[in-house]
């Protein structure tokens, strides 16, 4: 329980291969007093928890996980975080336990450097790595011993190598019953070691030991893997920039720039922030941060990504976003927050494992007793059976199989600008049956343009200069199209003040002696400014695509506006690869219903027309009620739909909005990529299905064949390491998904 002095802490923890050893940290935290929303993050290889120091100290936590065999340190605990990417401590190899990452300090930092050492040590200088070695050594020098010297000094000699190749294993499950976890796989090799030996099995105890070992080694390196891709987004931003000051450039640690600093980027140079071109002109390879293979034309203007590719020629960049708010410092943190985002899938397997331990423990006991009490079967075979389904007790491969196949999705798809914020995104995304779209910006570039002026009650000029004076200092799509005409034209907007928005509706504002409308059609209606004349206009634009908007004053209609914003180039090709899916499309949209319809019927969906923004919520619930409904909009003004929606993806180019608060976000601003989601989130789903497959069918197989005395502990050892090991590799296919391949 949670207390008022509690404060929320966070460390780095190493050696976490499976989620059996995540769980084994939750457990022993979870009983100390003043800890409370203990979170253990397996792939991202982070605790969080709130404690209550007057109960429980810092140094108390990283004592308990200590004992677990796992290494801990500090991250970002005294200090709010710095760097502008993870440090470079925060993935270290998982396949040790006695080597702490470094703390979330700055790049050149020898404890950063320390960090870097101990990410890039080989395996065999690992803890676990040293325990194989010396049992593969202990073991071949009984061997050894057996082929030059008599069987009972060679049993002697197996007997000393299982008893030190087991110590370590023994005395983590020594600490881990302790802390209330009587049930670890390192117990019950601990007890099956032991009973080999009393039965005189002491040569295949040792094989165990060994085996047991090696596969500890293999679930870290390939848990290591599967983070590989995580970190290589950490290492997309350059660690220096080169600074512009008084015409002069510097070189300086590109997490120390600041907002509305200037940076030069040359040719072949990554870009070091998100930032604003103000001089040059070049391509940009925006592909490791958004995925797009084709370099994008930069001008003075445009934005930059940090960690995208300058091609061709020089640029001056103003810094936008501080190092810690950059995409990539976002997408890492996204990434890192989604472990937390766990899949019903997940959460039913979590439950699922702590039953099947128990309950495979219990059939061994009586696999060990009822043949030879109730059929006086001999006791040495039915107690060798009994320790051998032991070892087939442990649910590592099946407790990873779905935190592994997530962290392999969410890394495939930030790599192409496709960002998911957890595994019950994931799985949400891949049930999906219907997707709304919002139109302006979605469907549509954003960059709608004036194609025609209508004047009723006034010049051209006048229609223009009085909807300008209105729309001043907006920025509705709309409204800065129509600044933009009137700028074109040189028209000056009329001064106006008290300008608001209204929602669904238009804007208003003072203008000269009295109130001044841009509005919809509709809402020029209700204020009785539209006669017959101005309706057939209005109608006719309206079939040919394009949005009208009217100016009016009270009881006088000044004149009518039409705008035609393009549909994006790819926005059909998505209609028609969600089809392919057999997956529903439908536009959502405030504007007439004449537009709406030669736009949708252009796309070849579905369209509702003229909603408010409360419309749009009740479309969305109403879908949802028979459809798994995904909501597609510019993470803004579509907020409240997004929200309705089982799935709210944000289009928009790494804004905080779409980062922050959709489910999920399309740095590409690409529609194509809505079906790229949903193929990647069937084949995640896909994925956990074949794991969870693999992991309970290898231990049905030889839950029964060792029953039936055909396999025996070495093999059932390798049923549980191996089990384990194949999940990993079969998630990490994963990483290698291509989104844009139609099946």
């Amino acid at each position: 329980m949670t207390t008022r002095n509690a404060t929320s802490c966070e460390w780095t923890v190493t050696g976490m291969d499976c989620g059996s050893c995540a769980g084994k940290i939750r457990g022993a935290l979870e009983r100390l007093p003043g800890v409370a929303d203990v979170d253990v993050a397996l792939m991202t290889e982070r605790l969080r928890l709130t404690l209550d120091e007057d109960q429980t100290s810092r140094d108390h936590v990283e004592t308990a996980v200590k004992k677990l065999g796992f290494g801990i340190a500090p991250k970002g605990s005294a200090a709010p975080r710095k760097a502008f990417v993870l440090p470079d401590g925060a993935f270290s190899a998982g396949t040790t336990g006695d080597a702490a990452p470094a703390p979330d300090t700055a790049h050149d930092t020898p404890a950063a450097s320390e960090g870097r050492a101990a990410r890039d040590v080989s395996w065999y200088q690992t803890g676990k790595g040293r325990l194989v070695i010396g049992t593969g050594a202990l073991l071949v020098a009984a061997w050894a011993v057996k082929l030059l010297a008599s069987g009972g000094i060679a049993n002697w000699a197996f007997l000393l190598a299982t008893l030190i190749g087991v110590a370590p294993i023994a005395l983590r499950a020594i600490n881990a019953a302790r802390a209330g976890m009587p049930f670890t796989i390192e117990m019950l090799m601990t007890i099956a070691a032991t009973g080999a030996l009393v039965i005189g099995a002491a040569e295949e105890a040792a094989l165990v030991v060994f085996l047991f070992a090696v596969g500890e080694v293999l679930e870290g390196v390939a848990a290591d893997k599967a983070r590989d891709g995580i970190r290589a987004l950490a290492r997309l931003v350059p660690k220096t920039a080169l600074l512009e000051v008084s015409g002069k450039t510097r070189e300086v640690p590109a997490e120390n720039l600041k907002i509305g600093q200037t940076v030069l980027v040359r040719p072949g140079d990554r870009v070091p922030a998100d930032g604003e071109v103000i001089e040059g002109v070049s391509g940009v390879d925006e592909s490791p941060v958004t995925g797009e293979s084709v370099p994008n034309l930069k001008e003075p203007g445009q934005p930059v990504f940090a960690g995208s590719i300058n091609t061709e020629a020089a640029l001056r960049v103003r810094v936008t976003k501080a190092a810690e708010d950059n995409t990539i410092a976002r997408i890492i943190r996204l990434v890192e927050e989604a472990e937390s985002a766990r899949a019903p899938t997940e959460r039913f397997i979590d439950r699922f494992s702590r039953i099947y331990m128990p309950a495979v423990v219990g059939l061994a006991l009586m696999v060990a007793i009822v043949p030879p009490l109730a059929f006086a079967q001999a006791w040495d075979t039915w107690v060798y059976r009994a320790l051998a389904l032991l070892l087939i007790g442990c649910p590592c491969a099946l407790v990873i199989s779905v935190p592994a196949s997530i962290a392999s999705a969410l890394s495939a798809g930030a790599r192409r600008g496709l960002l998911m914020k957890g595994g019950a995104v994931i799985e949400a995304a891949a049930r999906t049956t219907q997707v709304a779209f919002d139109k302006t910006g979605t469907l549509t570039l954003g960059r709608p343009r004036i194609t025609d002026i209508v004047p009723v009650g006034g010049s051209t000029a006048e229609v223009l200069s009085l909807a300008a004076g209105i729309d001043a200092g907006s920025s509705h799509p709309l409204a800065e199209a129509i600044l933009s005409r009137a700028e074109a034209d040189g028209v000056a907007p009329l001064p106006a003040s008290g300008a608001r928005a209204l929602p669904g509706k238009g804007a208003e504002a003072m203008v000269g002696d009295g109130l001044a409308w841009v509005g919809s059609p509709r809402f020029a209606e209700a204020a009785g400014v539209f006669d017959d004349a101005a309706r057939q206009t209005a109608a006719t634009l309206e079939d040919e695509g394009k949005t009208v908007v009217a100016v009016f004053r009270p009881d006088q209609l000044v004149g009518l506006l039409a705008l035609r914003d393009e549909p994006r180039p790819d926005a059909g090709d998505a209609v028609r690869q969600l089809k392919a899916l057999g997956i529903g499309a439908v536009m959502l949209t405030g504007d007439n219903a004449r537009t709406a319809a030669a736009i949708s019927q252009a796309l070849g969906m579905d369209h509702r027309a003229e909603l408010m923004p409360e419309d749009k919520v009740a479309a969305i619930r109403e879908m949802t009620a028979g459809a798994r409904v995904m909501m597609v909009g510019d993470g803004i003004n579509d907020a409240p739909a997004l929200a309705s929606a089982h799935v709210g993806v944000a289009m928009g180019s790494g804004t905080d909005v779409a980062l922050e608060t959709a489910d999920a976000a399309l740095l590409r601003n690409r529609v194509t990529d809505i079906a790229g989601t949903i193929r990647l989130s069937r084949a995640a789903m896909a994925n956990i299905r074949q794991n969870v497959a693999i992991a309970l069918g290898l231990k049905g197989v030889f839950l029964v064949t060792t029953v039936l005395g055909v396999t025996g502990l070495w093999l059932a050892i390798l049923a549980d390491t191996g089990a384990t090991v194949l999940v990993t590799l079969n998630a990490l296919r994963l990483l290698a998904f291509n989104t844009e391949r139609e099946a």
